[in-house]
């Protein structure tokens, strides 16, 4: 069933990025950091095809900012890797529309994951999204 640490550390991905407050993000946080895993987030708001590019971008700066990965290019492809990753699997329902919601990155050890999660606004209807990323960092 795959490689463990993995598969936890995308849970994790998955974890800090369906919070809905900076108060519930710091508790996750703090939860997952007993289980040495480190952990961040950002929100993101606006039109999708933004997002290919800046969401690509918010999960690199904040992996940076909060110490996941050091700022080094070598990381930063890596974070950015499965973050686009996690963005191409939403696309098809979100392309063209607007969406919100948050990036979540989780680090251990080697293993990285960007997961992200959307609201997608059509008319007064919206849709949800999920979509992760895993890399492995040398």
């Amino acid at each position: 069933m795959g490689d463990p640490s993995s598969i936890q550390v995308s849970r994790a991905a998955i974890r800090i990025a369906l919070t809905a407050t900076r108060e519930e993000e710091h508790a996750i946080k703090q939860e997952l950091a007993s289980q040495g895993i480190r952990a961040a987030a950002a929100d993101y708001g606006g039109d999708f095809l933004n997002l290919l590019k800046k969401g690509v971008e918010r999960a690199v700066v904040v992996a940076v900012r909060e110490g996941l990965v050091p700022d080094t290019e070598a990381h930063q492809g890596v974070v950015a890797g499965a973050a686009h990753e996690a963005i191409s699997q939403v696309l098809s329902k979100a392309l063209g529309l607007s969406v919100g919601g948050k990036i979540g990155v989780a680090r251990q050890g080697s293993d990285i994951s960007v997961a992200i999660f959307l609201s997608v606004g059509l008319l007064h209807l919206n849709e949800v999204a999920i979509g992760v990323g895993h890399r492995a960092i040398a």
